[in-house]
């Protein structure tokens, strides 16, 4: 039996989980132990938060703890990258039920200093306290804007192409693949491909420094909520029509293994699933040569999906049998009309 939060109290936790995550920073001038982090930037900082909550946004059975740490972080770096910035560090704050197991919350914490030192951030700081339960994890985000200016939702222009970063879907794939009940069988080597992209996912960053130094992106957002939301979120902030290629979206061929088995459109992983945090965004047609080959100069995966178009704000994708609206769908905590259970 392992030790629970309520045997160990709040400052017998906090000095733990500080061991797990101490690193030194010269800009880091107030560390943990005081009653603010206080730190020193030199460009306008960029910042970003993301609670994560248990039951909700991870499953024990999905995902182990370590990666939810991990994959925390990685959902608040993911923000910062389509912003064009360069994440420095990280306040967490942990809402604890009291019977919850010490070594689980240790566990998220190395997840954390796993991400951070892949990613080169420090925790400066955070919170912990009691809750009746579910654990709930919010990771807030500060770094440095990289170019001059803010990568935003809303400079796309009529004639821009559209890019991805990476590929989309994976990571709802293998939800998928986890809440099949009729034993639909998927291949390890898939099951591990697309699990992943959903405990595993990496933020963007080297991508979303080269867009910030690009004066031909237009715009960027962070592939969260599902490919189709975000898409949406640009075409809405730029007042213009987004038009995507359904046989130019990015996929993996793990996902389309899968597809195929349980009978289900790739591309409704691809466009309605979110967690992929890669980068869609917009960029000058005339630029686009000499973005693409730096991004690829960098090994970075990158696809031109579309062209904006004028006309009322709106997505809407090219197949093989025509022309068809895109549904503003995703995740969505707050779906209008939808009860709460």
């Amino acid at each position: 039996m392992g030790l629970f939060i309520r045997e160990l109290g709040e400052f017998g936790l906090i000095e733990r989980l500080s061991a797990i995550v101490a690193r030194t920073d010269p800009r880091v001038l107030v560390n943990i132990g005081d009653d603010a982090a206080v730190v020193r930037y030199d460009r306008p900082v960029v910042m970003t938060t993301d609670a994560l909550v248990d039951g909700v946004h991870f499953r024990d059975d999905l995902i182990d703890p370590t990666s939810v740490g991990y994959k925390s972080l990685v959902a608040s770096l993911s923000d910062i990258a389509a912003m064009g910035g360069k994440p420095l560090h990280a306040m967490v704050a942990l809402a604890v039920p009291f019977t919850e197991q010490v070594e689980r919350i240790e566990a998220i914490y190395r997840g954390l200093d796993e991400a951070c030192a892949e990613f080169g951030v420090t925790i400066v700081g955070g919170d912990v306290v009691s809750t009746s339960g579910p654990l709930v994890i919010t990771v807030s985000v500060t770094g440095e804007l990289v170019g001059e200016r803010p990568l935003l939702r809303s400079g796309a222009q009529v004639g821009d192409v559209i890019f991805v970063t990476g590929d989309v879907g994976g990571s709802a794939a293998y939800l998928h693949s986890k809440n099949q009940s009729d034993g639909l069988h998927i291949g390890e080597s898939d099951e591990w491909i697309l699990q992943k992209r959903h405990q595993r996912p990496v933020p963007q960053l080297m991508a979303g420094h080269i867009c910030a130094q690009n004066p031909g992106c237009t715009s960027a957002n962070d592939v969260s909520d599902g490919l189709s939301s975000e898409l949406h979120e640009i075409a809405l902030a730029s007042g213009v029509r987004m038009m995507i290629d359904a046989d130019r979206i990015p996929t993996l061929p793990a996902l389309r293994h899968y597809a195929r088995v349980v009978s289900v459109d790739p591309l409704q992983f691809a466009l309605y699933g979110g967690e992929d945090y890669q980068i869609v965004g917009t960029m000058n047609r005339v630029k686009a040569g000499s973005f693409l080959s730096l991004m690829q100069a960098h090994g970075i995966r990158i696809s031109l999906i579309g062209q904006v178009k004028s006309g009322e704000p709106n997505v809407y994708l090219n197949t093989r049998s025509g022309i068809e609206e895109v549904p503003k769908k995703g995740y969505d905590h707050f779906p209008v009309g939808v009860e709460p259970v």
